[in-house]
């Protein structure tokens, strides 16, 4: 009997809707082909919920979402929508309510896909970047005191505790160990990089550091280095070769993981997943709702379709999710570029010849 997997599904806002309907196309040629289901419900969370009605993630919204294996998310966002209102009200909500503690990233530069990084390709630009999701400077800690005067002081607390270093660090671990460069042919170790500002922010990344031993003592397999944020972000672009998997704090990997994007092509073919191991995961690919081109059939749906061969190895289909990802890596040589408009496909055709390559 073939397993069922319930999937909550959040289109959003813009071309969200578009991109997620050829992923769930993909999902669905997956499916047959390995021998499962997917049922799916829609949400309609996003811009256009909160201009009718106000709302941003209704309680009972989220109790429901709680009850799902996965969420695959298209993008939310509304021009007339106060920055701030709906990335808080949903986005970090959804992460922090339901306890989505790591951010996956995976930059991997498909093959006919232009990098701006000269003389680098497929073979250079291949690793991951696990983001702690859920501490640092994203828990909102601090406040501001004689608003409006000249002595106005704003503090913003970057704070970590034991538990979510460790657990961050532990999954990093388990991760480098499993898709490590070594673990996929590709390399003489498996090697995990911390990335923090240790000569700076000294209290905060004693204890990293310190955890990063701790854990690591547990996975001798697995080569453990350091980088300052400030290096990395030179490396990322001069010798993007020389990662294998990346671990850092909230903030620094939020930073960094926009510059790894572009290095592999851009917004259009980025994806990633806030992950709870243990509980309900979400998938979605990293560009905006792109209002501009919404109803024109003619944004870049890859970055959602990696989100959701990402979302079927997550579910444990892993055959089904590298697939999908040879399916891409078959289809990216046949486009023009990445852009939006500029594929040399509608949005659909391009969702129809990744299928098609299944």
């Amino acid at each position: 009997m073939s397993k069922t997997y319930k999937i909550a599904v959040l289109p959003g806002d813009g071309t969200g809707p578009e991109v997620i309907g050829e992923g769930c196309k993909v999902m669905d040629a997956a499916a047959q082909k390995f021998g499962f289901k997917l049922e799916r419900v829609s949400y309609d969370l996003g811009g256009t919920r909160y201009l009718a009605t106000g709302e941003t993630l209704p309680d009972a919204v989220l109790a429901e979402l709680r009850t799902f294996d996965a969420i695959y998310l298209g993008a939310i966002g509304h021009t007339d929508v106060k920055p701030g209102i709906l990335e808080k009200g949903v986005l970090l909500r959804l992460r922090f309510e339901l306890d989505q503690y790591i951010n996956l990233r995976p930059v991997k530069l498909y093959p006919g896909v232009e990098s701006p990084l000269r003389n680098k390709g497929s073979k250079e630009i291949d690793y991951c970047v696990i983001r702690e999701n859920s501490g640092g400077l994203y828990t909102g800690i601090g406040g501001l005191s004689r608003k409006g005067t000249k002595d106005e002081v704003a503090v913003q607390q970057m704070m970590y505790t034991y538990a979510q270093v460790e657990r961050c660090l532990r999954y990093a671990f388990e991760y480098a160990r499993k898709y490590g460069k070594k673990a996929r042919g590709l390399g003489p170790a498996n090697t995990l990089a911390l990335v923090g500002k240790s000569n700076v922010l000294t209290f905060m990344y004693e204890l990293w550091n310190r955890v990063f031993a701790e854990v690591g003592a547990e996975f001798p397999d697995v080569k453990r280095e350091y980088y300052h944020v400030d290096a990395t972000c030179l490396y990322m672009v001069a010798s993007p070769e020389m990662f294998d998997v990346i671990v850092t704090g909230n903030m620094f990997g939020d930073i960094i993981t926009d510059l790894a994007a572009i290095t592999q092509g851009g917004l259009g073919v980025a994806a990633g997943g806030n992950i709870n191991p243990q509980g309900v995961s979400m998938f979605e690919p990293i560009g905006g709702t792109a209002p501009m081109w919404t109803g024109k059939n003619a944004i870049n749906p890859i970055a959602a379709i990696g989100a959701g061969a990402m979302m079927l190895t997550a579910l444990g289909e892993e055959a089904a999710g590298s697939a999908i990802e040879a399916a891409i890596a078959r289809t990216t040589p046949k486009m023009k570029s990445q852009m939006a408009d500029q594929m040399g496909f509608t949005t659909t055709q391009v969702g129809d010849l990744v299928a098609a390559a299944l």
